[in-house]
């Protein structure tokens, strides 16, 4: 039996894809081993959000090389999507292929040697469809991810994402439902929806299926119980948007909306599309919605022309909004993309000075966020024994508060009422109601 081996940098949707291409493996034979192992084939799913991505993929290739000099080296995605020559160039690299065609890898794999190199890169402006890549096993056994939507017409200045994935493309209402209901079927709870640009979802397609439709059709699915959703542009919550979504009841009560800066000045030299305003009102109206909501976001520091001013007008909104965690990114610039070129770019000690702070502040504000709820009674998906202590059994609240239980308690994979007892540094400890 040949061997592969995978290695995946980046986001959740390169797990998802990553997933996807091992089954198509595992059709033809092929046992999935450690990316650590000796290996037939080694496919490295790569990242480029920031230089230091790429960094990263071209020392795996070489690393997978070592592990095996006769292996074939297959590179894909992101990446492989932007730089294709470059990433052929590298030595032991014999297959490239990029953010679509993944669907052909094993064939390409099975008709190359080990002298050759091959690539299947296309002009990812020109693709309209979205590339099916479903996925029937998925490994994890409470909480699968589904990926039903691909691409991004946004054009922030500092990201080189629409120029890696191309422009939006929706996945098929049909198949979306049938892999929530063979999901159900396999005992799945909870299924994530996800995507590079979630929000816009169904904005390319001409039959008027949007993001809303797909939720209630998923919503509708019978046996599951939460549909969370991944990171998501704040202007999709219009009133009318939140009226429909407060009639499902499996969604959860937790959202990721992307800010990256507080400041407007800030916003808009990034282009964005919303006003710090906007944002702080769109944030308001979620709450009015879903008073416990959990309100979790990204940031970047340092972005170029950040003054002093401007991070401490983003500190103070990110304070006066009060999130429940913030993600803290230290700006990067990124060949490729407008803001790489500004000429105001902030040096690294005050990027790392404005981070710790607001890593700081993010800190408070999650503690805070957290502790309204002990003493209070939710429901936990009980997902995994506990790294922190063996005795105990892991989960999170639709609010996605990380919560432990004695395990001798509870059933993995089982949603459990659990009352929320303390407070500690990474979770809160709970026994079963």
């Amino acid at each position: 039996m040949k061997k592969v081996a995978f290695h995946t940098l980046g986001c959740k949707v390169n797990q998802y894809e990553t997933q996807a291409m091992g089954e198509l493996f595992e059709k033809e034979g092929y046992e999935i081993v450690s990316d650590e192992e000796v290996a037939d084939v080694y496919v490295i799913n790569t990242c480029t959000v920031t230089n230091v991505g790429d960094k990263k993929s071209r020392q795996f290739i070489r690393r997978a090389k070592r592990n095996n000099e006769e292996a074939i080296i297959a590179v894909v995605g992101c990446y492989a999507q932007t730089a294709p020559k470059e990433v052929l160039a590298i030595e032991g690299v014999n297959i490239v292929i990029g953010t679509n065609e993944r669907n052909k890898i094993v064939e390409a794999v099975e008709n190359c040697s080990t002298e050759e190199k091959i690539s299947l890169v296309d002009d990812i402006m020109k693709v309209k469809q979205f590339e099916e890549m479903s996925i029937v096993d998925v490994k994890d056994k409470t909480r699968a991810f589904l990926k039903i939507q691909e691409g991004c017409n946004q054009y922030c200045t500092y990201c080189i994402i629409p120029y890696a994935r191309g422009p939006i493309r929706s996945r098929g209402p049909l198949e979306i439902v049938e892999e929530v209901e063979t999901l159900v079927q396999k005992g799945f709870k909870e299924v994530v929806l996800t995507g590079i640009h979630v929000a816009s979802y169904g904005k390319d397609r001409s039959d008027g299926t949007d993001l809303i439709h797909i939720l209630k059709q998923v919503n509708g699915a019978q046996g599951l119980e939460r549909i969370r959703l991944s990171s998501l542009e704040p202007t999709l919550f219009t009133d009318d948007f939140l009226r429909e979504l407060s009639q499902l009841d499996k969604i959860c009560d937790h959202f990721h909306l992307s800010l990256q800066s507080g400041c407007n000045a800030t916003l808009k030299r990034m282009n964005r599309k919303y006003t710090a305003e906007e944002y702080k009102e769109i944030a308001g109206r979620i709450r009015k919605v879903y008073p416990e909501v959990a309100l979790t976001t990204d940031v970047i520091v340092g972005f170029p022309g950040e003054t002093e001013e401007e991070f401490n007008t983003t500190y103070e909104f990110i304070k006066d909004i009060g999130f429940s965690e913030i993600h803290v990114f230290k700006y990067s610039p990124r060949t490729g993309t407008p803001a790489s070129k500004y000429k105001e770019q902030v040096d690294g000690l005050t990027k790392h000075y404005r981070s710790e702070k607001l890593i700081d502040l993010g800190e408070k504000m999650k503690n805070q966020y957290r502790g309204q709820f002990v003493g209070k009674e939710r429901k936990v998906l009980f997902e995994a024994i506990s790294k922190e202590n063996k005795a105990y059994m892991e989960g999170y609240t639709d609010n996605y508060l990380k919560v432990l239980v004695p395990a001798s308690e509870v059933v993995e994979g089982e949603l459990t009422n659990v009352v929320l007892k303390e407070l500690k540094e990474e979770y809160i400890l709970g026994e079963k109601k």
